[in-house]
């Protein structure tokens, strides 16, 4: 199949047949690995990260916790 390469604000983009993209299990918003191999470009689903909260948690040391963070003052009608 043939396809045309528009430009997309700075960039270059390339449409994905729907029967593409169904074969892919690919949706608006799905990430993708894009690799050159032997002068063709390559693109394929990316497995989304499978985080575990005991993983993330396990990282959090004393060393690097910090306390509450106060940035901005109430905007609307919240009250703390």
């Amino acid at each position: 199949m043939k396809a045309r390469v528009q430009r997309w604000g700075n960039s270059l983009a390339l449409r994905i047949p729907k029967a593409f993209a169904s074969e892919l299990g690919l949706d608006p918003g799905s990430a993708v690995e894009l690799a050159l191999e032997d002068g063709a470009l390559s693109v394929r689903p990316s497995p989304a990260a499978a985080y575990r909260l005991e993983e993330l948690l396990s990282g959090v040391t004393a060393a690097n916790r910090h306390g509450e963070q106060d940035f901005w003052p109430p905007a609307g009608g919240e009250v703390w």
